[in-house]
């Protein structure tokens, strides 16, 4: 490695180049995985609510929150726009398979019809249209709130959980809303249906679907006095007519009339929280690169000490220049252009190392990292960003080693 002019070689300059290279290089893999991944993720997110075929939601504080969702799905399908409105349910269960196998499940009670409205078109090719779980309406068996309707006790179960059971249409599977296998019931499977990935939440992989008022009875949420919530429900999730949907100020509207109607629970458009999303995301980047601020710190400070060793180990070159008349800003240049090398170098190793270690990790990571990793998005824009920012930091170590080359008194520097 050569010096700032042509004095020779410094001893150990191979090494001081390559060191500081390294320093700069993990300061930028550190941004390059935390900025890649997480937006990925958060676009990841911000696309599904974008896609959803829903865009109101109701919910309520406490577990299963919603009262009287039957009644309360009717009336906010009397609103003028809305289209659809679907009552959720989500508790876990115990299920026995044919072959006596025990296993927890995660278990969503619908309204058939309503239920696939709500769905965004990535999600709803996983489901059979129509669902194959009786009554549409699901008013038979609620009866007017009496429950005492025939149930057709139908369920569909998710494609993991029937490959793990070895279930198939046809089949009988023995509910229960605790491993008290007694306290069960048998439904018939009726079809089965994918899950899609879920990358902020769990992925209820183990899943099925059912009737809402059949799991309300099933586990306690119908109604009577032991019922701590009549009818419950966790969400009722509402979709509108598309020119409605596309129009913020006629969403508004819908979503405050909802609102109307249950002034005691949380109404909220999917337009609002792609608006919150999108603002974590901006505040999450802002500290991932106030983070990686600190290693940019170290690395740019090894880059000046290494910039000033040069310039200590070329004094003698420094002062024949400057004592044949070169311009100081020659001097200037030429450290800024070795400093400016070094900076660029270590900002290219730091992007291939942060693209190979988010790759590493998107294979051989655990299940949940491995699935935030593949989701990593490679910003050019950002990307550029972070190289030109990390050389133009480089300017200011290269200024502390210009300043002491231009200090440095000729006579002192000839000896």
């Amino acid at each position: 490695m050569r010096g700032f002019g042509r004095s020779g070689s410094l001893r150990h300059s191979r090494l001081q180049f390559v060191l500081a290279v390294a320093a700069i290089g993990a300061a930028v893999a550190l941004p390059v995985v935390l900025i890649s991944v997480g937006g990925g993720v958060s676009a990841h997110e911000l696309a599904n609510l974008q896609n959803a075929g829903y865009q109101i939601v109701v919910s309520a504080s406490g577990l299963h929150g919603i009262s009287d969702a039957h009644a309360l799905s009717d009336r906010i399908l009397s609103l003028a726009s809305v289209t659809a409105a679907s009552p959720v349910l989500s508790i876990a269960i115990d299920a026995v398979a044919p072959d006596g196998t025990l296993s927890p499940v995660l278990a969503e009670g619908v309204i058939p019809g309503e239920f696939l409205p709500t769905l965004g078109p990535s999600e709803s090719g996983l489901f059979p249209h129509p669902l194959p779980l009786g009554d549409p309406a699901d008013t038979v068996h609620y009866a007017d709130g009496r429950y005492n309707g025939p149930a057709t006790y139908d369920v569909l179960v998710s494609t993991p959980y029937a490959s793990a059971d070895h279930l198939s249409v046809g089949d009988r599977l023995l509910l229960s809303p605790s491993t008290n296998v007694s306290l069960g019931t048998e439904y018939n499977v009726t079809g089965v249906f994918g899950v899609p990935p879920a990358i902020l939440g769990p992925t209820g992989a183990f899943a099925i679907l059912l009737p809402l008022s059949d799991l309300q009875v099933m586990t306690g949420f119908a109604g009577g006095s032991s019922a701590t919530v009549a009818d419950a429900a966790d969400t009722i999730q509402v979709a509108v007519t598309g020119a409605v949907a596309d129009d913020p100020s006629a969403l508004s509207g819908v979503r405050s009339a909802v609102q109307n109607l249950v002034p005691y629970y949380s109404v909220s458009s999917l337009s609002q929280e792609a608006q919150q999303l999108q603002s974590a995301s901006a505040v999450l980047t802002g500290f991932y690169l106030a983070l990686s601020s600190v290693g940019l710190t170290v690395g740019l400070l090894f880059l000046a000490l290494v910039l000033l060793r040069r310039v200590e180990a070329n004094r003698r070159s420094i002062g024949i220049r400057r004592a044949l008349g070169l311009p100081g800003r020659s001097i200037a240049a030429g450290i800024a252009a070795e400093g400016l090398g070094i900076s660029l170098a270590g900002a290219l190793a730091g992007l291939l190392g942060g693209y190979l270690l988010v790759e590493s990790l998107a294979r051989w990571a655990t299940a949940a990292v491995q699935e935030a990793a593949q989701l990593a998005v490679f910003d050019p824009l950002i990307l550029a960003e972070l190289v030109a920012g990390v050389a133009g930091l480089s300017l200011l170590a290269s200024a502390l080693a210009t300043r002491a080359a231009l200090r440095l008194e000729i006579s002192e520097a000839l000896r």
